[in-house]
């Protein structure tokens, strides 16, 4: 038997049973959430935007809310990702600082992606945080990098049930990103978002990734170039601060 805690908190308590409702039960109208819950559906409205926010929740095209890529199961990570976290935040603070963009630091979890830092930039169009988010590592920059420093054997092993994936394309794709020394990922996880990512290690063993996400309109090749550079400074930085 679970005693409620002494001094709840209703608002948690909301968001957490809403989004354990749409994990378990499928789409939800917010009248139907503002009915499971036993609330306005005003306050319904903002605690599924909150889920949303933070990817816990996604919107359909007919305005019903569903489980967002915080709530679909993933494989677990084998890094340390506090300590990743960690001796990653202040250097990517340093990065926003310097490019004026949204950083994320993103971990390989199976075929997954999984984003567990984020350092927002100041400006008013830019990209929020995506901390917490697990996204198809195919189709990110920071899970490219971390596919493409694998082990032929070991790739085809992440995709020998992975329906979906081309697995002979991707090996050319991973190949041009190990050519280059980052990837690109131009609005195929989000319309209207551009990310340019380059690998961490740890010694040889690549752990992370470090990404810059933009908004597309401000993508250009041309500066591709300066923000490898100034990506592969900030992985040293964080590989350092590993020791």
């Amino acid at each position: 038997m679970k005693n409620a805690p002494p001094y709840p908190i209703a608002s948690v308590d909301h968001a957490l049973h809403l989004a354990t409702l749409l994990q378990q039960e499928g789409p939800l109208r917010v009248s139907d959430a503002a009915g499971r819950l036993g609330v306005s559906p005003s306050t319904a409205h903002r605690l599924l935007a909150m889920l949303v926010y933070r990817g816990f929740a996604e919107q359909l095209p007919d305005r019903r809310y569903q489980a967002g890529d915080v709530l679909r199961p993933v494989a677990a990570s084998t890094v340390p990702v506090a300590l990743l976290r960690q001796a990653a935040l202040p250097h990517l603070h340093d990065l926003v600082a310097e490019v004026e963009e949204s950083v994320n630091f993103i971990v390989l979890a199976g075929t997954e992606a999984r984003i567990i830092a984020t350092a927002e930039c100041s400006q008013v169009l830019r990209v929020g945080s995506r901390a917490g988010r697990s996204l198809p590592a195919h189709l990110t920059s920071g899970g490219r990098v971390l596919l493409a420093a694998l082990p032929s054997a070991e790739l085809a092993a992440r995709y020998a049930d992975h329906e979906g994936v081309d697995l002979p394309r991707l090996r050319r794709e991973l190949a041009l990103v190990r050519k280059r020394g980052f990837a690109i990922n131009d609005q195929h996880t989000e319309a209207g978002l551009t990310a340019v990512a380059v690998a961490v290690r740890d010694g040889d063993d690549p752990v992370g990734a470090v990404a810059i996400a933009m908004p597309s309109a401000r993508f250009k090749r041309d500066l591709l170039p300066g923000w490898g550079t100034t990506l592969h400074r900030t992985a040293s930085a964080i590989q350092h601060s590993l020791g």
